[in-house]
This record gives structure tokens, C-alpha cells and sequence, in this order.
């Protein structure tokens, strides 16, 4: 045990760097995810056939192949004729996250809107609001702070779903975490990794906690500042570190 610490620390300051890299791909995932979720959630809502039928067909697209395929394709294929386009490993690591995560968190998008009660949409109508105003100051506050509960477990996967990115010559937390794997054993290795990665789970857990509760505060919803952290539940570890 004392050779596996020692190995440890050795190899920490990779490991900060893995984590580093993992965090960066957290949140440029994250960050493209939302927009992409909002603007294919809004577009599967329009009347036009054209737009609507785009829309659904990116987030099918998305949402029916598997993220380690999008990433193989963007990393592998893109670079060949008739693409000719060579993307950098961690903007192809991002752009696949926030595409797979973004569709599926567009029908979180679209879901919530249309839970909206009846009755708000009917008010909007009464005041004469634009079809601008009435989604932005109306509908869709009520909406986010439906859906960020669902967010957040889309923000837990992503986290997981970075542990893929190493296949495509990404040092990340999981690499780093099987190059420790030799240089100790696979319990001390992976049990680490266990920690590291719900610990960070646990942290985006409560900042989503925080910001629901922001939300609801907005609303006049109520709900103490203080329940952020005594009523998180512990984030869903299961498959940490596995291909998403």
C-alpha cells in the first residue's frame, strides 16, 4: 500500500492535469449542449414542416448512434476527402459531447415548454404579447425551472461520457487513471477514480441544485437557499469511467 502512494504521488501532478482536461471537456460540452438543446428544442416547437423536420431529424441523428461512434467519425472520418477537415482532438471531443447531449436534452427543451400550463399560454395571448415575448419573458421561465432537474442529470452523464475521449489521444482523467493502473494495481487505480469522478459529480450536482433554486426564486416559487446542499441526492456514479 505504501508503494501505491507513493506511485500516487509521483503521478499527481498528471492526474491534476487528466482532471484539468476533463473539466475543460466538461464544460465546453456543457456549454455547446445547452445551445444546442435550445435551439433544437424551440425548432422541433415551429410550424414550418421544414424546420421542425430538421430538427427532428439532427436530434434522431444524435440520439440514435452512439457517442464513441460521433466521435470516431469526427476525429477519423472528417479528416478524409471529400471533408478535408482535420479538428483539433479536444474541440472533436466537445463538439461530439455537446452534439450527443444537446439532442437528447432538446426533448428535455421541448418537453418542458410544452408543460407549461395551458392557462399561461392563454394569458400571454390576452396581453398581446409577441410570439418573442411571450416564449422569453413568459414561457420559457417557467419552462427552465422544469427542466433543469433533467439537465442536470444530462451534465452527470457528460461528465461520464468524457471518459471516452482518450481513445482518441486525449489525456484525460481516465487516462491518467490507467497509466496508474500499471504503476500500482487496478483497485487502488480505479477505486481513485471513483472518488475523483463523484466528487466533481457531487460539486455540478449542487451548483444545478443552486441554480434551480434560483430559478424558482424567480418565479415566487419559494424554497430555501439552504436545500441546495441538504437536500442534493447523491449523483448516479453508475458506469463512471465507462464509455457514455
Amino acid at each position: 500500500m505504501t508503494e501505491n502512494f507513493e506511485a500516487l504521488w509521483r503521478a499527481l501532478p498528471q492526474l491534476v492535469d487528466g482532471v484539468i482536461i476533463t473539466l475543460q471537456l466538461t464544460a465546453g460540452g456543457a456549454l455547446l449542449a445547452i445551445v444546442v438543446a435550445i435551439g433544437l428544442g424551440l425548432l422541433a416547437r415551429f410550424e414550418n414542416i421544414l424546420l421542425r423536420g430538421f430538427a427532428r431529424i439532427v436530434i434522431e441523428l444524435f440520439r440514435g448512434t452512439s457517442l464513441l461512434v460521433q466521435l470516431f467519425f469526427f476525429f477519423f472520418v472528417l479528416p478524409l476527402p471529400p471533408f478535408n477537415l482535420e479538428l483539433p482532438a479536444v474541440f472533436t471531443g466537445i463538439l461530439a459531447l455537446g452534439m450527443n447531449y444537446g439532442a437528447y436534452g432538446a426533448e428535455v427543451v421541448r418537453g418542458s415548454i410544452n408543460s407549461v400550463p395551458a392557462g399561461q399560454w392563454e394569458a400571454t395571448t390576452a396581453l398581446s404579447l409577441s410570439r418573442t415575448q411571450r416564449m422569453w419573458r413568459v414561457i420559457f421561465p417557467q419552462a427552465w425551472a422544469l427542466m433543469i432537474p433533467s439537465l442536470n442529470n444530462l451534465l452527470i452523464q457528460l461528465l461520464k461520457g468524457t471518459a471516452v475521449v482518450y481513445l482518441i489521444t486525449i489525456v484525460d482523467l481516465t487516462a491518467e487513471l490507467n497509466r496508474l493502473r500499471v504503476q500500482t494495481d487496478v483497485y487502488f487505480a480505479y477505486g481513485l477514480g471513483l472518488l475523483v469522478y463523484f466528487a466533481i459529480a457531487y460539486l455540478l450536482t449542487l451548483g444545478m441544485n443552486a441554480l434551480e433554486t434560483r430559478a424558482k426564486h424567480r418565479l415566487g416559487q419559494g424554497g430555501q437557499w439552504r436545500d441546495t446542499i441538504t437536500t442534493t441526492p447523491l449523483p448516479d456514479m453508475k458506469g463512471a469511467g465507462q464509455a457514455a
